[in-house]
């Protein structure tokens, strides 16, 4: 098991003329509690199941655990969901010694986008690009497994 440390941002501005390549995902939740959520994620030729741990009192981290799946046991699997699944198409764009995968999301929470961008320590510096918004890194609201039961057009009026 690893660890991750995320901030996440809303976008402010254009940004895909930075991004070097782009992937569509298909992603949904089989269980979300409050101690952990599993996650099987199709992205592009490639699928994952990943169980993700309690987030950390900052916000930052939490524990990660992924495993490679079949594309085909990754539809399957899907389909066990309560929920809609999300799609969205992930654009990678490098900045100084890090990346920012920035989210366009479709369907319920079509007009959101999301930045993260994944640090080695909860204290280490990074560029902020022009395009990144507020920082919304630890708002639940943000969380996928969160945009799956509760809809970003469901709350977007609210913010």
């Amino acid at each position: 098991m690893s660890i991750e440390i995320e901030r996440k941002f809303l976008v402010k501005a254009s940004f895909k003329e930075f991004s070097k390549s782009s992937v569509y995902i298909v992603q949904a939740y089989l269980s979300i509690g409050p101690k952990c959520s599993i996650r099987v994620r199709i992205c592009g030729d490639k699928a994952y199941l990943t169980i993700k741990g309690e987030t950390s009192a900052s916000g930052l981290s939490r524990y990660e655990w992924e495993r490679v799946l079949t594309v085909d046991e990754a539809r399957d699997l899907i389909k066990l969901s309560e929920f809609e699944a999300i799609e969205k198409t992930r654009y990678f764009i490098p900045q100084g010694k890090h990346c920012y995968e920035v989210d366009v999301f479709e369907g319920k929470n079509s007009g959101l986008i999301v930045a993260e961008l994944e640090l080695e320590s909860e204290d280490e510096t990074y560029e902020k690009p022009s395009w990144l918004g507020a920082e919304v890194t630890g708002d639940i609201r943000y969380y996928n497994a969160n945009l799956q039961i509760n809809s970003y057009s469901e709350w977007k009026d609210d913010v």
